[in-house]
Protein backbone atom coordinates (compact mmCIF):
# COMPACT_ATOMS: atom_id res chain seq x y z
CA UNK A 1 0.00 0.00 0.00
CA UNK A 2 2.85 2.87 0.62
CA UNK A 3 4.75 1.81 -2.61
CA UNK A 4 1.09 2.48 -4.32
CA UNK A 5 0.78 5.86 -2.07
CA UNK A 6 4.50 7.10 -2.99
CA UNK A 7 4.42 6.09 -6.64
CA UNK A 8 0.91 8.00 -7.46
CA UNK A 9 1.88 10.73 -4.93
CA UNK A 10 5.04 10.85 -6.93
CA UNK A 11 3.59 10.77 -10.30
CA UNK A 12 1.09 13.72 -9.62
CA UNK A 13 4.19 15.43 -7.91
CA UNK A 14 5.51 15.75 -11.19
CA UNK A 15 2.60 16.37 -13.25
CA UNK A 16 1.38 19.65 -11.19
CA UNK A 17 5.31 20.49 -10.90
CA UNK A 18 5.14 20.18 -15.04
CA UNK A 19 1.74 22.40 -15.21
CA UNK A 20 2.93 25.11 -12.88
CA UNK A 21 6.16 25.41 -14.53
CA UNK A 22 4.40 26.59 -17.29
CA UNK A 23 2.62 29.15 -14.99
CA UNK A 24 6.44 30.55 -13.75
CA UNK A 25 7.29 30.96 -17.37
CA UNK A 26 4.15 33.08 -18.35
CA UNK A 27 4.63 35.20 -15.09
CA UNK A 28 8.23 35.68 -15.69
CA UNK A 29 7.63 36.62 -19.31
CA UNK A 30 5.20 39.32 -18.81
CA UNK A 31 7.73 40.74 -15.88
CA UNK A 32 9.94 41.04 -18.54
CA UNK A 33 7.67 42.57 -21.00
CA UNK A 34 6.51 44.86 -18.01
CA UNK A 35 9.88 45.86 -17.66
CA UNK A 36 11.09 46.77 -20.91
CA UNK A 37 7.61 49.04 -21.57
CA UNK A 38 8.84 52.47 -22.36
CA UNK A 39 5.40 53.78 -21.17
CA UNK A 40 6.46 53.17 -17.84
CA UNK A 41 9.06 55.01 -15.38
CA UNK A 42 12.54 52.76 -14.69
CA UNK A 43 13.34 52.44 -10.72
CA UNK A 44 16.80 51.87 -9.77
CA UNK A 45 15.11 48.47 -7.42
CA UNK A 46 13.62 47.28 -11.24
CA UNK A 47 17.19 45.76 -12.32
CA UNK A 48 17.36 44.09 -9.03
CA UNK A 49 14.14 42.56 -9.33
CA UNK A 50 14.81 41.39 -12.71
CA UNK A 51 17.99 39.70 -11.65
CA UNK A 52 15.93 37.98 -9.02
CA UNK A 53 13.45 36.96 -10.88
CA UNK A 54 15.45 35.27 -13.33
CA UNK A 55 17.53 33.84 -10.75
CA UNK A 56 14.13 32.13 -9.48
CA UNK A 57 13.33 30.94 -12.42
CA UNK A 58 16.79 29.54 -12.74
CA UNK A 59 16.79 27.58 -9.21
CA UNK A 60 12.73 26.47 -10.42
CA UNK A 61 14.04 24.76 -13.60
CA UNK A 62 16.75 22.96 -11.74
CA UNK A 63 14.29 21.74 -9.01
CA UNK A 64 11.56 20.62 -11.80
CA UNK A 65 14.08 18.72 -13.67
CA UNK A 66 15.80 17.02 -10.98
CA UNK A 67 12.43 15.96 -9.95
CA UNK A 68 11.76 14.90 -13.40
CA UNK A 69 15.26 12.67 -13.46
CA UNK A 70 14.24 11.25 -10.18
CA UNK A 71 10.87 9.52 -11.56
CA UNK A 72 12.62 8.63 -14.79
CA UNK A 73 15.41 6.92 -12.37
CA UNK A 74 12.41 5.31 -10.28
CA UNK A 75 9.97 3.87 -13.08
CA UNK A 76 11.92 3.88 -16.40
CA UNK A 77 15.76 2.80 -15.22
CA UNK A 78 15.34 0.67 -12.51
CA UNK A 79 11.27 -0.44 -12.50
CA UNK A 80 12.27 -4.00 -11.47
CA UNK A 81 14.43 -3.27 -8.06
CA UNK A 82 13.70 -5.09 -5.28
CA UNK A 83 11.27 -3.96 -2.90
CA UNK A 84 9.94 -1.50 -5.52
CA UNK A 85 9.52 1.83 -6.36
CA UNK A 86 9.08 2.87 -2.32
CA UNK A 87 12.07 0.51 -1.75
CA UNK A 88 14.24 2.52 -4.24
CA UNK A 89 13.33 5.97 -3.49
CA UNK A 90 14.49 5.38 0.04
CA UNK A 91 17.86 3.53 -1.13
CA UNK A 92 18.08 6.39 -3.31
CA UNK A 93 17.89 9.82 -0.78
CA UNK A 94 21.23 10.78 -1.74
CA UNK A 95 21.85 10.67 -5.44
CA UNK A 96 22.92 13.40 -7.27
CA UNK A 97 19.52 14.72 -8.61
CA UNK A 98 17.56 14.76 -5.61
CA UNK A 99 20.84 16.55 -3.57
CA UNK A 100 20.79 19.38 -6.30
CA UNK A 101 16.95 19.31 -5.73
CA UNK A 102 17.15 19.53 -2.43
CA UNK A 103 19.97 22.73 -2.88
CA UNK A 104 17.77 24.47 -5.47
CA UNK A 105 14.43 24.38 -3.29
CA UNK A 106 16.49 25.51 -0.26
CA UNK A 107 18.14 28.43 -2.19
CA UNK A 108 14.30 29.14 -3.27
CA UNK A 109 13.25 29.25 0.46
CA UNK A 110 15.60 31.79 1.38
CA UNK A 111 15.49 33.90 -1.48
CA UNK A 112 11.44 33.94 -1.34
CA UNK A 113 11.56 34.57 2.66
CA UNK A 114 14.21 37.18 2.22
CA UNK A 115 12.02 38.93 -0.30
CA UNK A 116 9.07 38.74 2.11
CA UNK A 117 10.90 40.30 4.92
CA UNK A 118 12.20 43.18 2.34
CA UNK A 119 8.06 43.53 1.15
CA UNK A 120 7.38 43.61 5.12
CA UNK A 121 10.09 46.52 5.53
CA UNK A 122 8.41 48.01 2.90
CA UNK A 123 5.58 47.92 3.82
CA UNK A 124 5.67 49.34 7.78
CA UNK A 125 7.10 52.17 6.24
CA UNK A 126 10.90 50.79 6.90
CA UNK A 127 10.23 49.93 10.62
CA UNK A 128 13.58 48.31 11.81
CA UNK A 129 12.09 47.40 15.00
CA UNK A 130 9.43 44.56 12.76
CA UNK A 131 12.70 42.97 11.54
CA UNK A 132 14.34 41.88 14.13
CA UNK A 133 12.19 38.40 14.59
CA UNK A 134 11.91 37.67 10.97
CA UNK A 135 15.61 38.52 10.52
CA UNK A 136 16.87 36.13 13.43
CA UNK A 137 14.75 33.20 12.34
CA UNK A 138 15.88 34.09 8.67
CA UNK A 139 19.20 33.53 9.68
CA UNK A 140 18.69 30.07 11.98
CA UNK A 141 16.57 28.96 9.11
CA UNK A 142 20.20 29.65 7.00
CA UNK A 143 22.50 27.81 9.05
CA UNK A 144 19.91 24.54 9.77
CA UNK A 145 19.44 24.93 5.79
CA UNK A 146 22.81 24.25 5.26
CA UNK A 147 23.00 21.24 7.82
CA UNK A 148 19.72 19.58 6.11
CA UNK A 149 21.99 19.92 2.81
CA UNK A 150 24.86 18.48 4.37
CA UNK A 151 22.66 15.52 5.82
CA UNK A 152 20.21 15.03 2.83
CA UNK A 153 23.74 14.11 0.57
CA UNK A 154 25.00 11.88 3.16
CA UNK A 155 24.60 8.17 2.30
CA UNK A 156 21.59 6.10 3.32
CA UNK A 157 20.09 8.82 5.09
CA UNK A 158 16.07 8.63 5.08
CA UNK A 159 13.76 11.55 4.46
CA UNK A 160 11.28 10.44 7.43
CA UNK A 161 13.79 8.34 9.75
CA UNK A 162 17.22 9.37 11.84
CA UNK A 163 18.49 12.52 11.86
CA UNK A 164 17.71 14.10 8.22
CA UNK A 165 14.17 13.74 9.47
CA UNK A 166 15.01 15.65 12.77
CA UNK A 167 17.28 18.18 11.10
CA UNK A 168 14.52 18.57 8.46
CA UNK A 169 11.70 18.55 11.00
CA UNK A 170 13.11 21.59 12.26
CA UNK A 171 14.44 23.29 9.36
CA UNK A 172 10.79 22.92 8.05
CA UNK A 173 9.36 24.44 11.53
CA UNK A 174 11.77 27.55 11.30
CA UNK A 175 10.78 28.34 7.55
CA UNK A 176 7.27 27.63 7.48
CA UNK A 177 7.18 29.88 10.90
CA UNK A 178 8.57 32.41 9.44
CA UNK A 179 6.46 32.54 6.43
CA UNK A 180 2.92 32.95 8.50
CA UNK A 181 4.66 35.47 10.58
CA UNK A 182 5.53 38.19 7.71
CA UNK A 183 2.76 37.24 6.30
CA UNK A 184 0.62 37.72 9.14
CA UNK A 185 2.11 41.08 9.70
CA UNK A 186 1.90 42.00 5.59
CA UNK A 187 -1.69 41.33 5.80
CA UNK A 188 -2.48 42.70 9.20
CA UNK A 189 -0.83 46.24 8.42
CA UNK A 190 -2.38 46.32 4.82
CA UNK A 191 -5.79 45.51 6.29
CA UNK A 192 -5.61 47.89 9.16
CA UNK A 193 -4.26 50.61 6.71
CA UNK A 194 -7.22 49.59 4.32
CA UNK A 195 -9.96 50.19 6.84
CA UNK A 196 -8.83 53.31 8.21
CA UNK A 197 -8.25 54.65 4.49
CA UNK A 198 -12.18 53.71 3.80
CA UNK A 199 -12.98 54.97 6.09
CA UNK A 200 -11.37 58.89 5.84
CA UNK A 201 -11.33 58.78 2.59
CA UNK A 202 -13.70 56.39 0.67
CA UNK A 203 -13.36 53.11 -0.93
CA UNK A 204 -12.15 54.74 -4.13
CA UNK A 205 -9.19 56.18 -2.74
CA UNK A 206 -8.27 52.59 -1.57
CA UNK A 207 -8.63 50.31 -4.08
CA UNK A 208 -5.47 50.33 -6.09
CA UNK A 209 -3.56 48.88 -2.79
CA UNK A 210 -6.17 47.29 -0.77
CA UNK A 211 -8.18 45.00 -2.57
CA UNK A 212 -8.42 41.12 -2.46
CA UNK A 213 -5.57 40.66 -4.88
CA UNK A 214 -3.40 42.99 -3.34
CA UNK A 215 -3.18 41.08 0.10
CA UNK A 216 -3.06 37.58 -0.99
CA UNK A 217 0.18 38.64 -3.76
CA UNK A 218 1.77 41.29 -1.45
CA UNK A 219 1.97 38.71 1.78
CA UNK A 220 2.65 35.83 -0.64
CA UNK A 221 -0.60 33.48 1.54
CA UNK A 222 -0.88 30.44 -0.83
CA UNK A 223 3.28 30.12 -0.55
CA UNK A 224 2.43 30.29 3.11
CA UNK A 225 -0.71 27.67 3.28
CA UNK A 226 0.85 24.69 1.03
CA UNK A 227 4.29 25.32 3.58
CA UNK A 228 1.53 24.49 6.27
CA UNK A 229 -0.17 21.56 4.50
CA UNK A 230 3.53 19.89 3.73
CA UNK A 231 4.60 20.68 7.25
CA UNK A 232 1.55 18.72 8.35
CA UNK A 233 1.98 15.75 6.16
CA UNK A 234 5.48 15.46 6.84
CA UNK A 235 4.96 16.03 10.81
CA UNK A 236 2.80 12.66 10.41
CA UNK A 237 5.27 10.74 8.73
CA UNK A 238 3.35 10.75 4.94
CA UNK A 239 3.91 10.55 1.61
CA UNK A 240 1.96 12.83 0.13
CA UNK A 241 3.94 15.23 2.25
CA UNK A 242 5.69 14.70 -1.87
CA UNK A 243 2.54 16.36 -3.23
CA UNK A 244 2.67 19.09 -0.77
CA UNK A 245 6.33 19.63 -0.94
CA UNK A 246 6.46 19.98 -4.91
CA UNK A 247 3.49 22.79 -4.54
CA UNK A 248 5.50 24.47 -2.14
CA UNK A 249 8.80 24.15 -3.52
CA UNK A 250 6.94 26.00 -6.84
CA UNK A 251 5.08 28.96 -5.16
CA UNK A 252 8.71 29.39 -3.84
CA UNK A 253 9.09 30.81 -7.50
CA UNK A 254 5.44 31.60 -8.32
CA UNK A 255 4.28 33.58 -5.11
CA UNK A 256 7.74 36.09 -5.71
CA UNK A 257 6.85 35.90 -9.73
CA UNK A 258 3.28 37.40 -9.05
CA UNK A 259 4.51 40.50 -6.74
CA UNK A 260 7.47 41.08 -8.79
CA UNK A 261 5.43 41.38 -11.57
CA UNK A 262 2.86 43.92 -9.44
CA UNK A 263 5.94 45.99 -8.54
CA UNK A 264 7.18 46.45 -12.21
CA UNK A 265 3.69 47.36 -12.86
CA UNK A 266 3.47 49.83 -10.61
CA UNK A 267 0.60 48.55 -8.67
CA UNK A 268 2.83 46.81 -5.68
CA UNK A 269 3.15 49.09 -1.82
CA UNK A 270 5.89 51.04 -2.00
CA UNK A 271 8.03 53.35 0.22
CA UNK A 272 6.12 56.12 -1.06
CA UNK A 273 2.78 54.28 -0.72
CA UNK A 274 2.68 54.03 2.98
CA UNK A 275 4.73 56.73 3.66
CA UNK A 276 1.53 58.69 1.73
CA UNK A 277 -1.18 56.74 3.60
CA UNK A 278 0.37 57.72 7.10
CA UNK A 279 1.00 61.18 5.76
CA UNK A 280 -2.98 61.25 4.86
CA UNK A 281 -3.87 59.59 8.41
CA UNK A 282 -2.10 61.89 10.44
CA UNK A 283 -3.47 65.24 8.17
CA UNK A 284 -7.55 63.55 8.46
CA UNK A 285 -6.51 63.42 12.45
CA UNK A 286 -5.42 66.90 12.76
CA UNK A 287 -7.78 68.51 10.23
CA UNK A 288 -10.77 66.97 12.18
CA UNK A 289 -9.93 68.16 15.80
CA UNK A 290 -9.85 72.19 14.43
CA UNK A 291 -13.03 71.17 12.06
CA UNK A 292 -14.97 70.02 15.44
CA UNK A 293 -13.79 73.34 17.23
CA UNK A 294 -14.29 76.09 14.43
CA UNK A 295 -18.27 74.55 14.56
CA UNK A 296 -18.09 74.29 17.99
CA UNK A 297 -17.57 78.66 17.86
CA UNK A 298 -19.95 79.46 15.14
CA UNK A 299 -22.80 77.97 17.34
Amino acid sequence: MSDTILQNSFYFSNVSNSILYGVVLMLYFSTMQAYFDKQLERRPSDKFYMVFSTILVFLITIFVTTRLVSGQEMWINHPGYPGGASAYFIANMSAWYLTMSAVASTLLQLMTDGLLILRCFTVWRRSYSVLFVPCCIWLSSLVLGILNLITSASPKNNFYEGLKAHVGLVYICLTIGLNVLVTCLICGRIIFCARRMQHHFGHEASRDYFTIVAIVVESAVPFTLFGIAFLVSFGLVSYSSIIFLSLYGMFTCISPQMLILRVVRRRAWTAEVAQSTALAFATQSTTAPSTTSTSSSMV
